[in-house]
């Protein structure tokens, strides 16, 4: 998986023009209601954690913590600093995500007997298909997918070649400008960019054999990876998130949106809270997000004939009290609350606290350990 990895170099690497790694690297994730840094430096072959932080964006646009933002760069460009400040990140390169929602990560299926020199020329014209805007307003990069087995059976058992596989990723002109803007008036140097999906199959899974789903549940977005042998086969993004569930219980119990994230995060969907109707409430979207986590894991399992073995918790919604456990007993697969935070060396003090908090720094600690291989 480390060697497909370590080939998803994407065309961010130069938008920002790339720099060689000096000391400290400080993975960002910049998401619709907060900021996630992790400073790691290296240490011969050992990642070192030398901090973390995070800040919520809501108060930049006069609005909750917890609520979805769309704030302009500037207003992010503030933001950042002042997590970076706030969590003693004076010195060392930054490198970010770019949202999985803003991307297009799609597997092209070619010919066995194309000539790979051609495949430069043949990529975009089939791209083009699955693009829904004009190919000049996007960046676009690939990867040829090693093949496992050159041959395969036919349905008479006799042999056929495979066909050639292309993992491409897209991503709009528009968002790669706002990306660089933010990065650019940050208070420190930037690199690279690459998009989360990428990110958090570096930090949240190790070596699986078989088909895993990675589930992000974010606060505007769920997104679901499919990942095989370090690839990954499919993105689904489901438009609902933890903002969605405050948002839920603050018109249900008629409180404000703050108090009902407060609900949410101290009770979930554990006891019998207002007579079980805030956990009824949280299950109107969490019903809905597992059901669709099945569809999809159930859509792949028949279409490839095979067994997704694992899935893999991210993100602050997989925190929410109960969470865990409903998703244990509805999804046709074992479930794991990922822990990122154990692919580095860290204070002992540190490890629970670590633990409790790691899925929502997947991406953020994913980036900075790109950086680190690179």
């Amino acid at each position: 998986m480390d060697e497909i990895l370590n080939k998803i170099k994407s065309f961010f690497s130069s938008a920002l023009g790339g720099t060689s790694l000096k000391g400290s690297v400080i993975g960002v994730d910049i998401g619709t209601s907060g900021i996630k840094v992790v400073q790691l430096r290296r240490d011969g072959s050992r990642a070192i954690l030398e901090t973390y932080g995070t800040i919520a964006l809501g108060p930049y646009g006069q609005s909750d913590v917890g609520k979805v933002t769309n704030l302009v760069p500037e207003t992010l460009t503030i933001a950042l600093n002042d997590v970076l400040r706030e969590s003693g990140m004076v010195s060392g390169e930054l490198v970010a995500t770019i949202p999985a929602q803003s991307s297009l990560v799609f597997i092209l299926t070619l010919p066995a007997s194309i000539d790979e020199k051609t495949l430069s020329e043949v990529i975009p014209n089939e791209a083009k298909k699955y693009i829904p805007v004009p190919i000049d307003e996007v960046s676009l990069d690939w990867f040829l997918i090693p093949k496992r087995e050159t041959t395969s059976l036919d349905e008479d058992g006799g042999s056929t070649v495979n066909p050639t596989e292309v993992l491409v990723v897209v991503i709009h002109n528009e968002v790669l400008k706002r990306y660089q803007n933010i990065m650019k008036q940050s208070s420190l140097p930037s690199s690279f960019f690459e998009v989360e999906t990428f990110s958090a199959v570096r930090s949240a899974i190790v070596h699986e054999l078989s088909p895993v789903m990675i589930f992000d549940f974010g606060a505007s977005k769920t997104k679901l990876s499919i990942v095989e042998y370090g690839v990954v086969r499919e993105v689904h993004i489901i438009n609902k998130g933890g903002a969605d569930i405050t948002q839920n219980i603050a018109t249900s119990l008629g409180v404000p949106f703050a108090r009902a994230e407060q609900l949410k995060k101290q009770y979930g969907l554990v006891g019998d809270v207002m007579d079980g109707s805030l956990a009824r409430t949280i299950r109107l979207s969490t019903d809905f997000i597992l059901s669709e986590a099945n569809n999809v894991m159930i859509h792949y399992e028949k279409k490839n004939n095979k067994t997704i073995g694992k899935a893999f918790l991210i993100g602050g919604g997989s925190l929410l009290k109960g969470f865990l456990q409903e998703a244990t007993s509805t999804m046709s697969t074992e479930v794991f609350l990922s822990n990122p935070f154990i692919k580095v060396d860290a204070p002992a003090f540190l490890i629970p606290t670590l633990e409790s908090i790691g899925p929502e720094f997947a991406h953020a600690l994913g980036i900075a350990l790109r950086k680190l291989e690179s």
